[in-house]
């Protein structure tokens, strides 16, 4: 007897509610330094209903008015939710952050970012090795929630498994969450330790929604709008976060919308057709225009640059395109290119379901604040975030 599929049992998704804010589809476009710009959510939104959040900033950054910092705070025109992933270890800080978003920046939901598995973020205790204090935790969660209710702004929070399998945070992590008055908790199902390396463990995700109140979203190894659906089944999860898996691929975000309104129509790719490559070449295109539309033309050619093997990826482009491609100036360079292209070349099967962006190896060590894992409370002996926001 075969293996029920994702779709036999998941009725279209009533959305997602966080407090005050509903999101008619269950998705979440997580925060990618250096991606996650005004240009690519506004990308993305324009193919599925979802929630699209803008790149970290540090709290301290916008506290002590930290040029880049505001400069990174930049929304589209058309960007009617607002959404910032907020970094920090000092609970004032992050308070006050918090109040200078809703107040200045006129957000509508806020997340805090406490799964981060970057050296630099965690040798000052923060990201994903915050948790481990869970003192420190209760704190500057109860600061944000304090700070964003008279806005009636939602709290948010994404964190990891734990530092490592012998220091595991997630269940605790979710309790005080919920303590503090969170409106949801997103979890990777890795460990900082892993990294990106690895398969993400969705049962985790599932323990998290059984010993939680508040709606969890799940997040790791979402590659097509099928995963999606097969994780929400088997962990019982809210919603999805959605990362490296959008990659080159923003329409992912329409087979997703398309997914959870109507389960059947996911089929055995987990989409209702895959775009030739003269699709996936308009799609660079507008991509490449957004990014000039918010940064000018030479700084938004740049941008797009980073993008282009992801796009390209599984496709027969020849390295001296790929080149030429990562290295155009201008939009018109840009179309040049773009129409050498075969526009009827078929999507690479292949690719589909295969990990995207960058996966690297577990660690041996995290790198931690000495003695950091010496007490597991913390209440104040949060180490000095860093002034700049960014990768």
């Amino acid at each position: 007897m075969s293996a029920p599929s994702a779709t036999d049992s998941v009725a279209a998704h009533p959305g997602l509610t966080l407090g005050s804010l509903h999101v008619p589809t269950p998705v979440v476009l997580a925060p990618m330094a250096g991606i996650t710009n005004a240009a690519y959510r506004r990308l993305c939104a324009e193919q599925g209903a979802g929630l699209y959040v803008c790149e970290m900033i540090t709290s301290r950054g916008l506290v002590e008015g930290d040029q880049h910092t505001r400069d990174m705070l930049v929304f589209d025109e058309l960007e009617t939710v607002r959404s910032v992933q907020l970094y920090g270890t000092d609970p004032v800080h992050v308070g006050k952050a918090a109040e200078i978003l809703c107040s200045e920046y006129g957000v509508a939901h806020i997340d805090l970012n406490f799964g981060c598995p970057v050296p630099k973020v965690t040798r000052k205790g923060g990201g994903g090795a915050l948790p481990w204090k869970r003192g420190l935790l209760a704190e500057i969660l109860e600061h944000a929630v304090r700070a964003a209710a008279p806005y009636d702004v939602p709290v948010t929070m994404k964190t990891r498994k734990g530092i490592d399998q012998d220091h595991l945070t997630y269940l605790d992590a979710g309790r005080i969450a919920q303590e503090s008055g969170v409106a949801a908790i997103a979890l990777h199902g890795r460990t900082v330790a892993q990294a990106y390396s690895g398969q993400a463990d969705w049962d985790a995700i599932g323990e998290l929604v059984a010993a939680v109140d508040i709606p969890v979203l799940g997040n790791g190894d979402i590659w097509e709008a099928a995963d999606a659906l097969r994780m929400v089944e088997q962990t019982g999860a809210a919603g999805v976060v959605v990362g490296r898996g959008c990659l080159g691929r923003p329409w992912l975000f329409r087979d997703l919308a398309a997914a959870f309104a109507d389960p059947s129509s996911v089929g055995p790719v987990g989409t209702r057709s895959l775009p030739r490559l003269g699709e996936v070449a308009a799609m660079m295109r507008r991509h490449a225009e957004l990014l000039c539309h918010h940064m000018g033309e030479e700084r938004g050619c740049k941008e797009f640059r980073k993008h282009v093997s992801w796009y390209l990826k599984g496709f027969a482009a020849g390295g001296a395109m790929r080149r030429d491609l990562g290295l155009v100036s201008t939009l018109a360079d840009l179309d040049a290119l773009l129409a050498e292209l075969d526009p009827d070349e078929e999507f690479p099967v292949s690719e589909l379901g295969t990990p995207r962006g960058r996966q690297g190896s577990p660690r041996a060590r995290v790198v931690l604040p000495e003695g950091w894992l010496d007490d597991a409370d913390g209440r104040g002996c949060a180490v000095e975030e860093d002034l700049h926001s960014g990768g």
